[in-house]
């Protein structure tokens, strides 16, 4: 049998299945196998709100996209090239995304008669049959009855043996893509080492789907994607809740505090509690408390005495949580609320990426209640973003909230290792005894950044009381005097305010410092308006873009920036949250677009935006030239 090898630039394949097929873990391995290689990547997770969502049904239809080249990326892709579809839910779902031509690889026992009505074809309608799918590459494999019968030497009954589908299509992919299995039978073998028959079975539907690319004619085709040209480093594959767990180990060994993570789990959130739940041998404390209440009123205590506290939430949690964080902006003690967000309101889109709680973060509590935003744009960024977090929190005395959401949270891509001699430190400084002149202990007596000190409870002589009451200036009694409330309220103000003195300049991410149009964003719009201006760029546009890490206060330069500009776009996931804190402070005339699907904007939709604001000028079609430099 003839076989050739084609050497591909960028490949974007979407594993989609029922919630129980496997598709995360097979996204997963495909995607650890290809981060081995030295291949740039970015993944996109996509799984049903409900943890068994019923089997068939399009709800039910779990997902795992993989983009990999060897050219820098930053999405995990618009289309598809490759779609594996498991069932026929799984093909009506995901056909929309695949692109003209690309592959379909389809495991045809999920296409019998239940499977299709599940999945609310009309009756007698089977799309492998009607030639629908005629623009598409189609391979057919009966993945089931192949992977049955690879393992039926194994005594494990067949609802048992089917769990290995996903194995053998992996296989398949392995060999199609040129990939070695090594990597994925060391990961069964510590995964399953303690249940010979299910680690047996999953490795031999491994190479069974390897061995059958190898012998049949279904395809005759493989491929192969050159290592891509990157910094010189060790690297790792990193989902952004792993890479903000890392940052949280980090910042602790370097400020000398320790962690204590008081936790509800909440989807997209959980998986930090559970990854640092991994780390007591760093002095990490983790507590899974009773709700988000009980989880952040912890963290404060954790704080009072002496160590990080930290709290992990989405939305619905943070408006749980506003009480506490009033609490602790009123005692200014150090504190970190991490807010991997997701779509809203009330229990909303679980599972489902959005950018909605930017104006939850900024007034979502009671009274006037100023606190630092800190914003993670992609998942090896968590990392950098909570540390700096970190940095505030400890080094300016209040509590910060760290934004991620959902995409970055569950995404992937490669991460460089930073060396603890390159992250800048952490200087923490405790009030250990009276000062020279001071003759009692003034609990809010400030600096020259307005930060109070930071005594520990049992320090002897530095006894002060705490609560949720108005605090007199300097003493911290509790005071209702008028004046000293206005005070105390412009005060707390200042302190945020003044953080823009003690962060960096906000920079231009590309294109020239001042022009036509600037596109700033924020999170996980990074990777998308990064692309889209990139390609506008190479077609002579002129247009910038800035990226914000720093949402509350800004950089101080902000204004000057977005004042050397004609026109601004500022694209969200959420319905105008950022524009309208721009407009109130900046008051530029800035243009939005709004996505609130669930789903990322795409590079794609993103430059038909951009074209539209070029060509017009305001951002609504009209007979303007093309702006162009």
């Amino acid at each position: 049998m003839n076989r050739k090898e084609e050497v591909l630039q960028d490949v974007v394949i979407k594993f989609a299945g029922d919630s129980g097929d496997g598709m995360q873990l097979t996204g997963s391995q495909f995607t650890n196998s290809t981060a081995l290689l030295g291949i740039d990547l970015a993944t996109f997770p996509d799984f049903p709100a409900e943890i068994r969502a019923p089997q068939g049904t399009l709800p039910g239809v779990s997902g795992y996209q993989l983009r990999f080249s060897s050219d820098k990326i930053f999405t995990p892709g618009d289309e598809c090239d490759v779609l594996v579809a498991m069932n026929a839910a799984a093909l009506k779902a995901n056909l929309k995304s695949l692109k003209k031509g690309g592959k379909i690889l389809v495991n045809t026992e999920g296409f019998d008669s239940k499977n299709l009505r599940l999945a609310n074809y009309p009756e007698g309608v089977n799309p492998l049959e009607d030639n629908s799918l005629g623009s598409y590459q189609v391979i057919r494999m009966d993945v089931t009855k192949m992977t049955r019968e690879a393992l039926k030497e194994i005594t494990l009954g067949t609802k048992e043996k089917d769990r290995a589908k996903n194995m053998f299509v992996l296989g398949f992919l392995y060999w199609m893509y040129n990939r070695d299995m090594d990597y994925t039978i060391k990961f069964l073998k510590e995964k399953f080492g303690r249940k010979p028959e299910i680690l047996e079975s999953n490795i031999k539907a491994l190479q069974a789907g390897y061995h059958f690319g190898d012998t049949t004619e279904t395809s005759t085709t493989t491929y192969r994607v050159e290592k891509a040209k990157m910094e010189p480093g060790v690297y790792r594959s990193i989902m952004g809740n792993q890479a903000l767990a890392y940052g949280l180990i980090a910042a602790s060994q370097k400020s000398g505090l320790p962690i204590f993570l008081g936790s509800y789990p909440i989807t997209p959130a959980s998986d930090i509690l559970h990854e640092l739940s991994r780390y007591k041998s760093f002095g990490i404390r983790t507590f899974q408390a009773e709700d988000e209440i009980a989880g952040i009123a912890s963290a404060i205590g954790a704080s009072y005495g002496g160590s990080l506290g930290v709290t992990t939430t989405s939305g619905p949690g943070m408006a749980l949580k506003a009480e506490a964080m009033g609490l602790a902006v009123m005692l200014e003690i150090p504190l970190l609320i991490c807010d991997i967000q997701r779509g809203g309101p009330s229990t909303g889109l679980p599972t489902k990426t959005e950018q909605s709680d930017l104006l939850q973060a900024y007034y979502g509590r009671n009274g006037e209640c100023p606190m630092p935003i800190i914003s993670a744009s992609t998942p090896s960024d968590c990392f950098d973003a909570v540390y700096e977090a970190v940095r505030i929190a400890v080094q300016h005395m209040t509590p910060v909230i760290l934004l991620s959401d959902g995409y970055i949270a569950n995404g992937a891509e490669p991460w460089k290792f930073p060396k603890a001699a390159d992250l800048p430190p952490i200087e923490v400084k405790f009030k250990k005894e009276l000062g020279e002149g001071e003759d009692k202990f003034q609990p809010y007596l400030r600096d020259e950044k307005w930060v109070r000190p930071w005594a520990i409870p049992g320090t002897p002589g530095l006894e002060h009381r705490i609560g949720g009451l108005e605090k007199q200036n300097v003493t911290g009694n509790v005071s209702y005097d008028p004046d000293n409330h206005q005070l105390m309220v412009k005060i707390r103000q200042e302190k945020v305010d003044k953080i823009a003195e003690y962060i960096p300049l906000q920079t231009i991410d590309s294109g020239p410092e001042k022009g036509k149009l600037l596109v700033l964003g924020w999170g996980s719009t990074y990777g998308s308006i990064k692309s889209a201006v990139i390609e506008l760029q190479h077609e002579g546009y002129s247009v910038s873009h800035a990226h914000l890490r720093y949402l509350r206060p800004f950089p101080a330069n902000l204004g000057e920036i977005l004042h050397n500009f004609e026109h601004i776009l500022i694209p969200e996931i959420n319905n105008g949250q950022l524009i309208r804190i721009i407009r109130d402070q900046y008051f530029v005339d800035a243009k939005g677009y709004n996505k609130i699907m669930g789903s990322p904007i795409t590079k794609t939709e993103l430059v038909l935006k951009l074209k539209e604001v070029l060509g017009s000028g305001n951002g609504i079609a009209g007979s303007k030239p093309d702006i162009r430099e």
